[in-house]
């Protein structure tokens, strides 16, 4: 069983991508570092607490300001959390498009998404602190 699709033109002389480059054939990247590859868990760590408390209210993922073409790329949970598994897993990100036609509004950033379970846990951290010690 393949991952990916059989490619229809496989061996064809007349196959129109035949000019492209295969990421395959480039020079094989770096593996990621371990401070590299301990950045993506803590992503991946920090995405499942954010859409277990942004997903009830709406958010449908990140917005993330691409680098290479300077537009943002709107990413549902799972979406984002499958690119994350596979730069774990290849040491290379998978290549993207910016989303056709996504609402902004349903999608938030990572600083938000941190500075919103950051407010969470503060207010459950001062809720729990209060009522553990009535006498102050």
């Amino acid at each position: 069983m393949h991952d990916e699709p059989i490619d229809p033109f496989n061996g064809d002389p007349a196959d129109p991508a035949a000019g492209l480059d295969d990421p395959g054939d480039d020079a094989p990247l770096d593996p990621l570092t371990e401070v590299e590859r301990q950045d993506v868990l803590e992503d991946l760590a920090d995405l499942e607490i954010y859409q277990a408390l942004l997903a009830p209210i709406g958010v449908r993922g990140l917005v993330i300001e691409c680098e290479d073409c300077r537009e943002p790329h709107y990413f549902d949970w799972d979406l984002l959390r499958g690119n994350l598994r596979h730069l774990l897993s290849s040491g290379r990100p998978r290549v993207h498009e910016p989303a056709y036609d996504p609402d902004p509004d349903h999608y938030v950033t990572w600083d938000y998404a941190r500075g919103y379970a950051d407010g969470v846990h503060d207010t459950l951290t001062e809720s729990t602190g209060d009522e553990a010690d009535p006498d102050d």
